[in-house]
């Protein structure tokens, strides 16, 4: 089940871009809004879908039902013409999809307990697995040439329409709760209790930089394999691996996440947790700084290094997160105080994130080439080379007198991942200034972490 949770999200979450950018040639600003759908989705979708599996349908058969439509929607996705179409289907995938993430948690919980399994130790052996469906996914779709193409949507519908059926036959019931009270206050039933956490200082810093450190969580996730595969527009890069199989090699920062996992409690148990999300937000820094500098020759060690130090910033801020909620909150509201510090990251902050890079990107980092020896230039090659002009020709545009008859746009990615080091630096100097937290052993203990 996790294998396939994640395949089908793996099969066009990294590679959308290159369709956007490269088939459709569709704008930036448009494309931070897809991304978007799935913050807005996790705003309300995850607590909705909750409370009905929690009052009144089996947590299986919700999950089954939320597969299938979204198989349903990715179908129709491939085949949609207009980037305004296109954002209308997708926030109706990612209201199918993101809910499907914390069903398939507890739906695993409550098959390990009634197995009578130690949940600390048999769930994240399993979990692992949806990294690995991640990781087979985005070698798929690379592998198989549909990178940039509308079969990666299609490969990810007949994954969830495989798993849908899957789950019909294979995962145990998991009948309603009946946890909350028939007369509970509506604040109650909708968690709305945890926001009461806003009125405590430390925790409030926390949400905040949590919601604007989920601002670059997706940035590359958005943006990484395309900025990989526009290597191509140069020359002296157009054969190189990096270019052919950029997926696969993004696909590293998705194995150093499975490694990153195992050295957790070593970090948290020397380090505590508020160092341990200091690291993570360093290592963000370090992914963008990389990015940055990194090209498919001599700069090659960057975009590896970057793509290793991503597990690092993915896994410990995420991981040590949750794990100060735990920590930090009432027993009362812990599962309402989870919910809030994953809206605010992968909601308020993703959709943030989306957007404003897209806006950003396009209005400040997007430039127009007019002539062929301005373009030349800027890909560092001569006006004569074959490739530079099959380049050209490739977009469509016609030469006279060395002028283009309509402008080629290039995005100027160096300085795009520098202004996300420089954001992601001023919040870890925020953070270590103005976040206070005292570390203490007993606390991993007592939730047996």
């Amino acid at each position: 089940m996790n294998f396939l949770q994640f395949f089908v999200w793996g099969a066009w979450l990294i590679t959308i871009a290159n369709y956007w950018f490269g088939t459709k040639q569709w704008d930036g600003t448009q494309f931070g809004a897809i991304f978007s759908t799935m913050g807005i989705a996790s705003l309300f979708m995850p607590t909705l879908m909750g409370i009905i599996a929690d009052r009144w349908v089996n947590a299986e058969r919700l999950y089954i039902g939320l597969h299938l439509l979204y198989a349903v929607c990715l179908i129709y996705l491939a085949q949609v013409t207009n980037p305004d179409s296109f954002f209308t289907v997708m926030l109706l995938a990612m209201c199918c999809y993101m809910p499907t993430l914390a069903l398939s948690n507890s739906i695993a919980y409550s098959s390990l307990t009634k197995g009578n399994h130690d949940l600390i130790k048999a769930f994240p052996l399993i979990r692992v697995w949806g990294t690995v469906g991640f990781i087979a996914a985005m070698w798929l779709t690379n592998l198989t040439g549909n990178k940039a193409t509308e079969y990666q949507f299609y490969i990810a519908a007949g994954g969830s329409i495989f798993l849908g059926i899957y789950a019909m036959f294979m995962i145990p019931k998991c009948p309603p709760q009946h946890l909350t009270k028939e007369n509970a206050k509506l604040s109650e039933l909708l968690g709305l209790e945890a926001f009461k956490l806003f009125g405590n200082y430390k925790m409030a810093l926390f949400f905040i930089f949590s919601m604007f450190l989920g601002a670059a969580l997706q940035l590359t996730n958005a943006y990484g394999d395309v900025f990989l595969s526009e290597f191509a527009f140069y020359p002296k890069y157009a054969d190189s691996l990096v270019v052919e199989r950029s997926t696969i090699i993004m696909s590293i920062s998705q194995i150093s996440e499975t490694l990153f996992i195992l050295a957790i409690p070593f970090f948290l148990k020397r380090f505590g947790i508020r160092n341990v999300m200091l690291f993570a937000m360093i290592a963000w820094v370090l992914r963008f700084g990389l990015f940055a500098y990194g090209d498919p020759s001599s700069g090659l060690w960057m975009i590896i290094l970057s793509c290793i130090v991503y597990g690092m910033a993915f896994d410990f801020f995420n991981i040590s997160g949750s794990l100060f909620v735990e920590t930090s909150t009432d027993s009362k509201i812990r599962s309402s105080a989870q919910g809030l510090f994953m809206m605010m990251t992968n909601g308020i902050g993703a959709i943030l994130g989306s957007q404003v890079s897209g806006w950003l990107i396009d209005k400040y980092y997007t430039k127009p080439f007019d002539t062929l020896a301005g373009l030349a230039t800027r890909l560092e090659t001569s006006t004569d080379n074959p490739k530079l002009l099959d380049f050209i020709a490739g977009k469509g545009v016609q030469i006279t007198n060395g002028t283009f008859d309509s402008a080629i746009y290039l995005k100027d990615w160096q300085h795009i991942w520098l202004a996300f080091a420089i954001y992601t630096l001023v919040i870890v100097i925020a953070f270590s200034i103005l976040f206070k937290h005292k570390h203490d052993p007993k606390d991993l203990e007592n939730t047996g972490h």
